[in-house]
Order: structure tokens, then C-alpha cells, then sequence
């Protein structure tokens, strides 16, 4: 059963940050990001980054996953927001 319970949060770890695909796409297809609060977006990632070290240095494979996972896609919605803010 503990089995079980570690795949389905490996799965729902690596799932979770693919979330962030809907936001890039809807900011690219609107070609603006002015609904994303600036504050917001820098106080999450800024979370995420400094989040970052610790689940890579975690001996729990899951949270190495999740975290490393998470800072990619996050920072690509930074990405796109910063892209679209300019326009």
C-alpha cells in the first residue's frame, strides 16, 4: 500500500506544475499578461526559487521531482509574462 501511496504522489508531483501550461497559452493567446499581478507572480516564483535547494538536497525523490519540475514551468509562466507585460 505505502507503494501505492508513493507512486500516486510522484504522479501528482510531476502532474501538478504542467497546470501552469493553461496560463501560458490563455497570456499567449491574449497577447497580454495585464491581469497577472506583478507582485504575485515574483512572490510565488521568488517561494518557488528559494524552495528549490531544499527539495533538490531532500533524499525524497518525490519532492526532488516536484520542486525541480515546479521552478521550470513557473519560471516559463515568468517568462511569458514579462514578454507579454512589455507589449
Amino acid at each position: 500500500m505505502v507503494d501505492f501511496f508513493r507512486k500516486m504522489g510522484f504522479f501528482a508531483a510531476v502532474l501538478m506544475p504542467f497546470w501552469n501550461i493553461p496560463l501560458i497559452l490563455r497570456i499567449i493567446k491574449r497577447k497580454s499578461s495585464a491581469d497577472i499581478s506583478l507582485g504575485w507572480l515574483f512572490g510565488v516564483w521568488g517561494c518557488v526559487l528559494f524552495m528549490l535547494p531544499s527539495a533538490i538536497l531532500s533524499p525524497d525523490f518525490i519532492l526532488q521531482s516536484f520542486g525541480l519540475i515546479n521552478a521550470i514551468f513557473f519560471t516559463g509562466v515568468v517568462v511569458t509574462v514579462l514578454i507579454y507585460r512589455k507589449k
